[in-house]
């Protein structure tokens, strides 16, 4: 490892583990020279982090305990950069990476200095993930991490901020808003606000932000967004111009399969049970709406639109009857056809079908 601040962020994390480690066993994890360790120990110990050295056969190096760790060997930008992706991957649905990123993260905030945690802290408190975001956002803009730092701040300040926007289709804009949460979902990141001058909430892409501003005046106290949750306003947004009709529908699987099942691009996911989750999508036909919901091979229920319901009744009597009428060949030996999958609803249900 001939990167010299790598090598010594690793040794400092061999270091940390609690026990003492020999000069020999670091410099085979390092893959440098005995030398070389103790020229890195040397380095560590002038940055101010406390190497104990033990002399002898089975003596080694460790931190000192119960020592106040200085900062890590990164920049401000670097520090929170890490911890922006740190928190979005701890937003994620894959429960390893999930859990893993978070301890990263508490130990991450353990040694920031205080200037760092701080916005840290305010960028973990203001944002929620919103799960199964499908955008098909591979190629998505990328997004600065000071402008999430600061707009995270000023949600965690509740204090009104000023920003350029850019709409979808480039048209400048200034905004003077009052921050409630950041929502972290896929590839993006949106802010929910209050638009002061358009007196209504609003979704803003975050990659379209520039130059967010606090101005130090407090955000209405008894101002709340309308939707459940900050993740639910997003969701809902997202998904009210991009279809002429628009369904609500439970899938009983659990959301990592779904999200496994759902081509990217047409829906949104959230948790509802340990066995079931939400889907927010949309189409301009019916028949493609029901299709798609068929093909996904789970059981699953439609709320809304009541269109789409009564579409998939008669879908649903059509195929079944087709299914009785069926019969082989006349020059084929007879062979079971299964039943079509059937499209119901229950007698005492009015408002939901499940297939």
């Amino acid at each position: 490892m001939s990167d010299t601040p790598a090598r010594l962020l690793e040794l400092l994390t061999l270091l940390q583990t609690g026990r003492e480690r020999t000069g020999t066993e670091l410099a085979e994890r390092l893959g440098v020279s005995p030398r070389t360790v103790r020229r890195d120990i040397d380095r560590l110990r002038g940055l101010g982090y406390p190497v104990d050295a033990t002399l002898g056969a089975v003596g080694g190096y460790r931190l000192a305990s119960g020592t106040a760790m200085p900062p890590l060997l990164l920049d401000d930008d670097e520090a929170v950069a890490i911890a922006v992706g740190l928190h979005a991957a701890a937003g994620g649905t894959v429960a390893d990476v999930a859990e893993t990123s978070v301890r990263a993260l508490a130990k991450l905030e353990q040694v920031l200095p205080a200037r760092l945690r701080d916005r840290v802290t305010a960028l973990r408190e203001a944002t929620v993930p919103l799960y199964g975001l499908l955008t098909g956002g591979g190629d998505a803009p990328a997004t600065d991490p000071a402008v999430l730092t600061a707009l995270a701040c000023a949600c965690h300040r509740r204090e009104r901020v000023r920003f350029a926007y850019a709409a979808a289709d480039g048209a400048p804009s200034k905004r003077h808003t009052e921050p409630y949460r950041l929502v972290s979902a896929d590839h993006r990141w949106y802010l929910v606000a209050y638009d002061l001058d358009r007196a209504n909430w609003r979704t803003f892409r975050a990659d379209r932000i520039g130059a967010p501003r606090p101005t130090g005046a407090r955000c209405a106290p008894d101002r709340h967004p309308p939707a459940s949750d900050a993740a639910a306003f997003v969701a809902e947004s997202i998904t009210s111009h991009r279809a002429r009709h628009r369904a609500l529908v439970t899938l009983h699987t659990t959301i990592e399969d779904a999200a496994a099942r759902l081509p990217e691009g047409t829906g949104i996911l959230e948790p509802r049970t340990p066995g079931s989750c939400l889907l927010r999508t949309g189409g301009d036909a019916l028949d493609w709406l029901a299709y798609r919901l068929g093909l996904l091979g789970v059981p699953f229920e439609v709320h809304e639109p009541p269109e789409l319901i009564a579409y998939l009744r008669d879908l649903g009597t059509r195929l079944l009857d087709a299914s009785h009428r069926s019969t082989a060949p006349p020059s084929s030996p007879a062979t079971a056809v299964s039943p079509a999958p059937q499209a119901a609803v229950s007698p005492n249900r009015t408002s939901s079908t499940r297939t």
